[in-house]
């Protein structure tokens, strides 16, 4: 089961990939009328949420500060600044990366216990790492569709 989830889960980030190839650096950076954020912001927040949700909530990672552009993308943050091209690229390259790493530590069995906690997006708690990797299907998707429809915007 949990092969599946990330299967759907990489196919999905290719899915958002393909997405940020088919723009501009501009127009990944622009931020529509009477929102206040963008799609790069989008798809660099999936890349950060993951990971600090499977590293810290299992204690392998005491905060996310190791987790690279996490201060930028993590929960309740906006864009302050112009992405570029190598941070675009970068961000594409973790986003396969990071999951790629997430499942080889999972089948190593390196993720214990989670401490629960409640998502402010789906209001579930959370009492296990495949509950979290489940709920990244949705979340990146959620995401995805936030910058499909800003697509529309730019």
């Amino acid at each position: 089961m949990m092969k599946q989830a990330f299967e759907f889960i990489i196919n999905s980030r290719k899915a958002f990939i393909k997405l940020i190839d088919g723009l501009t650096i501009e127009q990944l950076n622009k931020i529509p009328e009477d929102y206040n954020n963008n799609i790069i912001w989008n798809f660099g927040h999936i890349v950060v949420t993951t990971q600090a949700l499977c590293y810290i909530r299992t204690g392998l990672l005491q905060d996310a500060s190791s987790i690279e552009f996490n201060e930028f993308y993590k929960k309740d943050t906006k864009p302050t600044y112009t992405v570029t091209a190598d941070e675009v690229e970068e961000l594409r390259e973790m986003a396969i990366q990071s999951i790629n790493k997430i499942e080889a530590d999972y089948a190593a069995g390196k993720f214990g216990n989670v401490t629960p906690f409640s998502t402010s997006t789906y209001g579930v708690q959370m009492n296990t790492v495949d509950e979290i990797l489940i709920t990244t299907i949705g979340h990146d998707n959620m995401h995805f569709g936030y910058a499909i429809a800003l697509r529309k915007l730019v």
